[in-house]
């Protein structure tokens, strides 16, 4: 069965995950732009977006290992 990418819009929507996904392309794209090479690095938020944090609390590459390990609540949010 094919993926409903319509389906998974509208719930990333209803969600409010979607002004955070395209602020984290913001973050990608701005650095793209700048020419920094950013293979096998993601770009990590200072503060992050769950917490509140944005483009302009700053950004800067990590490994994956550590930008993606974090301490986890019993829901899965961030400690």
């Amino acid at each position: 069965m094919p993926r409903n990418f319509k389906q998974e819009y509208k719930t990333q929507q209803e969600r409010g995950e979607h002004e955070s996904r395209m602020e984290r392309q913001r973050a990608r794209r701005k650095l793209d732009a700048k020419g920094v090479t950013r293979q096998g690095k993601d770009v990590a938020h200072v503060k992050a977006l769950s917490k509140g944090g944005s483009n302009a609390n700053g950004v800067r590459l990590e490994a994956p290992s550590k930008n993606r390990s974090f301490k986890r609540k019993s829901d899965g949010s961030m400690k």
